[in-house]
C-alpha cells in the first residue's frame, strides 16, 4: 500500500484497536496463474507471542479455503471509515477535492484449523465477540446442530508477518482547514463521516 510518511499508523495498540473496531475485513489470495480471489468475513484477533493473528472462517462451499495454505502471503484488508472531503473547508481556491480514510494491511501465513473443539471455540468466540446477548440462546442449541453446522464451514488463522498501516486525515492541511473539516463531518448525518471527524479530533497535528 502506497504511504506517504505524513500518513504512516505505527502505534501498534492504535492499529490493534482499528482492527478490533472495524473487524469486517477482505480477505485476498492469488493462485498461480489465476486471479486474485477475494471474500469479506467477519475476523477474530488474539496475539500469540509477539504476532498478531486474525481468525475467521469461511463457507466450506467456498474455494478460496484451499488456497489459505498454498499462498506465500495471504493478506488481508481493513477499511472503514470514509469520506469525502470537499475543497470548499480550504483557504485556497486553487485546491480539489479529496477522500479522507484509515485503512490497514495485514499480510502473512495462512493456516487451516481442523481440530473440532478449536472450531466450535471459534464459532462461540465470534458469537460472543458479535452479539453477547445471543450468547445464552447459542450455548443452548443443541449440539448434534452445532456439529452439522461446523462441518458447513472451513475455520482458518493468519499469523501476521507484516502490517501496513495509513490514515490520511488532511495531516498537510492548516490546523483552520483541519478544524473546519472536523466541523463539518461532525454534524453529518452519515456515521461514516463522524467517525472520520472523530479519528481527525484525536489525531489532529498543527501545521
Amino acid at each position: 500500500m502506497y504511504i506517504p510518511s505524513i500518513n504512516r499508523m505505527t502505534n501498534n495498540e492504535e492499529i490493534r484497536s482499528f482492527i478490533e473496531r472495524f473487524s469486517f475485513g477482505t480477505i485476498v489470495t492469488t493462485a498461480a496463474e489465476a486471479l486474485p480471489i477475494a471474500t469479506h468475513l467477519p475476523f477474530l484477533m488474539k496475539q500469540e507471542n509477539d504476532s498478531l493473528v486474525l481468525i475467521a472462517h469461511f463457507a466450506k462451499a467456498n474455494p478460496q479455503w484451499k488456497q489459505i495454505e498454498n499462498n506465500g502471503q495471504v493478506l488481508v484488508i481493513f477499511q472503514e471509515p470514509h469520506a469525502y472531503i470537499s475543497p470548499f473547508h480550504y483557504e485556497k481556491e486553487l485546491n480539489v477535492p479529496t477522500w479522507n480514510y484509515i485503512a490497514v494491511h495485514v499480510y502473512g501465513q495462512g493456516s487451516l484449523i481442523t481440530e473440532q473443539d478449536a472450531v466450535f471455540e471459534i464459532l462461540d468466540q465470534t458469537v460472543a465477540q458479535y452479539e453477547q446477548a445471543y450468547k445464552t440462546r447459542y450455548d443452548q442449541l443443541p449440539p448434534d446442530f452445532k456439529l452439522k453446522m461446523s462441518q458447513g464451514i472451513v475455520a482458518f488463522k493468519i499469523r501476521a508477518t507484516e502490517i501496513q498501516a495509513k490514515q490520511k486525515l488532511s495531516q498537510n492541511k492548516t490546523t483552520a482547514e483541519q478544524e473546519k473539516i472536523i466541523h463539518t463531518l461532525a454534524q453529518s448525518q452519515d456515521s461514516n463521516e463522524r467517525y472520520i471527524a472523530a479519528y481527525m479530533q484525536k489525531n489532529q497535528q498543527p501545521l
